[in-house]
């Protein structure tokens, strides 16, 4: 029996985790988490065999509770599942330590093959992705790579400013100061090529639209 911790802040979607990891015979839930904290606690108490992580987690983000996990050397496998897209996420979710990424909207089958995949020693890349891939259909690259040369942190920023976040509230729900997310955002800047805060703004909204589109 292989122990399934759950890591994600809606408790809708755990609740569905679970009760779809519960009609499998050889696999159990044996705890579940919103945050990093509560996270890392319920790994101390119960040292589960995987871990399933969303992306965005109650007061931070789920590669940096990888990344913590990885440095603590936990013998922890570790599965994302997020609605954040595949083809910019899934390279930093496995340099970041985790051994794949699914996307939410995957059929329930294809999150128990994933599970299964990686608790079995493999890497699992969601059937989408890989499409996406190998098809080409992501037209996007020059964006892509500007994007791909921000640290997990200032994508982090960068994301909460398309979502219209103000800087003082960035700061707060990153648990970082003002003077380090203006940092942040000129690093940004200067990374994406703009000139000015509102540009940054609009290039922000812009991909997070891309997103969602």
């Amino acid at each position: 029996m292989s122990r399934i911790l759950i890591v994600d802040d809606h408790p809708l979607v755990r609740a569905g985790l679970a009760q779809l990891i519960g009609d499998c015979p050889d696999l159990e839930v044996c705890a579940e988490a919103a945050d990093m904290a509560e996270a890392l606690k319920q790994i101390d108490s119960t040292n589960p065999d995987l871990a399933i992580i969303d992306l965005s987690l109650a007061g931070g983000s789920g590669l940096d509770l990888i990344e913590h996990i990885k440095a603590r050397n936990l013998n922890i496998l570790m599965l994302v599942a997020s609605m954040h897209d595949e083809m910019l996420y899934a390279e930093r979710v496995l340099a970041a330590g985790a051994r794949g990424y699914i996307n939410k909207q995957e059929a329930q089958d294809s999150i128990i093959r994933a599970i299964r995949q990686v608790l079995g020693g493999k890497v699992y890349l969601s059937e989408a992705m890989t499409e996406r891939m190998l098809n080409g259909m992501v037209d996007l690259r020059t964006e892509k790579r500007n994007i791909d040369s921000l640290s997990n942190r200032e994508l982090q920023v960068f994301e909460l400013i398309g979502q219209g976040v103000p800087s003082s509230q960035i700061a707060s729900q990153l648990n970082l100061s003002i003077k380090t997310i203006e940092t942040h955002q000129a690093h940004i800047k200067r990374k994406l090529g703009l000139g000015s805060a509102h540009e940054l703004n609009q290039r922000a909204i812009r991909w997070m639209m891309d997103q969602e589109s």
